[in-house]
């Protein structure tokens, strides 16, 4: 595939997690996928727009979808057995070989637990291949919730907290923003862990202060950065901040080199 050339991609299949948020199987090459990286998707007439990866095998890719604008409207018309087309992959993903033999903590607010659900995926086939895993997922409240049936097989093996910012008085489940259960980690070696966080600006901001008020070290924190990527090969200057083009740079980086990109 030639990541420049948009490819027809077969829909196989559609999974509706709530009312404008669904993800999208298609039937593809996958050379070169890893988590955190994206493809523009485009519709003939209506545009492109840049989706993240949210999981793929040796035939397939999803991506789980937004409805929230022109392209994803009219992507949210088409069934089963219809094609839209996409090109990449493009961007710097992550790379869960950095994580192997380590305690890793991931941290996801909303739809942004769709880039690291292939991490997740990693390390819940191989959980021998990490010290121990502990994902800590918000959202905004249980109508909201992505990948259910995912999470609960992720917690058959690994440490998974689900937290919501508001719920009814009879709810007995977790109830609060992400960043009220990071203080409470048991972290016993500082420098042999990994935090991956993903999600909206302000929620990634205050968790990884959280996690710098921890002592975990800057380029041991890992976000990843989706803004205003348009071409995804650098060349229309949208997502451009100082000298670093996050569609190609990024979106994935550790935060010691993040902390310094300018808006």
């Amino acid at each position: 595939m030639n990541k420049y050339i948009p490819v027809a991609a077969k829909i196989t299949d559609i999974v509706k997690h709530t009312d404008i948020e669904w993800t999208f199987r298609v039937s593809c090459k996958t050379d070169g996928v890893l988590p955190g990286k994206f493809y523009e998707i485009s519709i003939p007439k209506f545009g492109e727009s840049p989706i993240s990866v949210s999981g793929y095998g040796n035939d397939y890719i999803d991506f789980t979808i937004r409805n929230v604008g022109k392209v994803t409207s009219e992507l949210f018309k088409y069934n089963i057995g219809d094609n839209f087309f996409i090109r990449g992959p493009y961007g710097n993903g992550f790379d869960v070989s950095l994580y192997e033999e380590r305690d890793i903590v991931v941290v996801a607010g909303g739809s942004g637990l769709a880039p690291v659900r292939g991490i997740i995926e990693y390390f819940y086939n191989n959980p021998n291949k990490c010290k121990s895993f502990k994902l800590i997922a918000g959202f905004r409240s249980l109508e909201d919730i992505l990948f259910k049936p995912d999470i609960k097989r992720w917690s058959e093996k690994l440490d998974v907290l689900v937290t919501v910012d508001k719920a009814d008085e009879d709810y007995n489940g977790n109830v609060g923003l992400v960043t009220k259960y990071i203080p409470n980690l048991n972290i016993e070696n500082l420098d042999n862990m990994s935090a991956i966080v993903v999600g909206p600006p302000m929620m990634m901001k205050f968790t990884v202060e959280e996690f710098l008020k921890r002592d975990i070290a800057e380029n041991n924190i890992w976000v990843s950065y989706e803004r205003k990527m348009c071409c995804g090969i650098g060349k229309c200057g949208h997502c451009k901040m100082d000298d670093t083009y996050i569609c190609i740079d990024g979106p994935v980086f550790d935060y010691s080199y993040a902390k310094n990109l300018i808006d």
